[in-house]
């Protein structure tokens, strides 16, 4: 079976984490501090505040917007659940603008007519490793007055015009196991203000500067020094794993353009893809449907994925949710029943990319 996504440490890791345990400092230290350092300036940002998850990366993001029972913050509705969860967790309401089928993120136009006189925090989605439509999401949100956050987890390293994605505004990072850079599971939120900066880090430390001083109610949002330790040594090789990525990427590409029915994903002028994903759309005019195609690849060793296949308020825990505003999103609905990820982490071999070009355009009968 050629695997969707391969977690893989080095030597390194093993021995940084071996230094942590034999240090007895476990908790948040020495080894965060480095990671976030590191972090920061892969980014292009002034600070990065590392917290447990990518999930709690969002919500210590929202909170440091001092929303308002009542405030809305508008996101993309075909994104991971975390996204939404994060935040209800907030204490906001959530509404939803639909995506753009060439990017999958957010369309700035229907971002623009979603906003309204209760809406504080727009939350563009980086989703599968390309950024969305920046040009346009940030002065939009300048002309209102609103507050930005980018839910940056699938986009570490990638960017729009030379800008990192995450430092447009306050960027969530995850550090899932999953992820192009993994401490298991971590997070990080990205920022150019000092005063954010220093905002979330008291949050994060149940709301103390020095122990036993609290300033605010706050969380125990902490990374751990044994979590940083591996993904220190990942920074080193991000590059040459995101070239990797988009070297399958482009090989992939190649060898499937003339599929019939088959959508193919693509990195877009003046943005920066890092591929977490490689998505493709099996299209009405496909000869068989995208259930088809994946039993197809199942069966055949080549590991595949859904990434989503509703959108992310089509669940009956969020239909009736009184912080839940369900604009209908007829793209993003249309895109969820298309979607497929095949493989396209930096671990596959070459022969490995020959095998899912093949076994694809067999499943799709090209």
């Amino acid at each position: 079976m050629i695997p969707i996504s391969v977690v893989r440490l080095d030597e390194q890791a093993e021995q940084l984490a071996v230094e942590v345990i034999r240090s007895g400092r476990l908790a948040q230290g020495p080894m965060v501090a480095r990671l976030e350092h590191e972090f920061a300036a892969l980014v292009g940002v002034e600070h990065a505040v590392a917290v447990n998850n990518g999930t709690t990366a969002l919500v210590a993001a929202l909170q440091v917007c001092d929303l308002r029972p009542g405030d809305e913050v508008v996101t993309s509705p075909f994104t991971f659940v975390a996204t939404l969860n994060a935040i209800l967790e907030a204490g906001a309401t959530a509404r939803f603008a639909d995506i753009r089928e060439d990017d999958f993120c957010v369309d700035p136009q229907a971002l623009a007519a979603a906003v309204g006189p209760r809406t504080k925090v727009l939350m563009p989605v980086h989703l599968y490793g390309q950024p969305a439509d920046m040009d346009a999401i940030v002065p939009l949100a300048q002309r209102h007055g609103l507050g930005l956050v980018e839910d940056a987890a699938q986009a570490l390293g990638a960017g729009v015009g030379g800008r990192g994605a995450g430092g447009f505004g306050l960027g969530a990072f995850s550090l899932y196991a999953t992820k192009n850079l993994t401490t298991g599971e971590g997070g990080m939120i990205t920022t150019n203000d000092a005063g954010l900066a220093d905002r979330l880090r008291v949050l994060r430390n149940q709301g103390m500067r020095q122990r036993y001083e609290y300033e605010v109610a706050g969380h125990n949002y902490r990374l751990t020094d044994l979590q940083a330790a591996l993904g220190i040594p990942q920074l080193t090789t991000y590059g040459d794993n995101v070239a990797r990525r988009r070297g399958n990427a482009a090989r992939l590409t190649a060898g499937l353009a003339d599929v019939a029915g088959l959508r193919l994903p693509a990195e877009l002028p003046g943005r920066s893809h890092v591929w977490h994903q490689y998505t493709v759309l099996v299209g009405e005019d496909a000869p068989v449907t995208r259930d088809e195609v994946i039993a197809r690849l199942t069966e055949q060793g080549v590991g595949c994925g859904i990434y989503y296949p509703r959108t992310v308020y089509d669940y009956d825990c969020y239909r009736e949710h009184p912080r839940v505003v369900a604009d209908p999103a007829p793209v993003a609905e249309r895109v969820a029943r298309q979607c497929l990820s095949l493989p396209v982490h930096h671990h596959l071999a070459d022969g490995d990319v020959d095998r899912i070009i093949e076994v694809v355009r067999k499943a799709v009968g090209a």
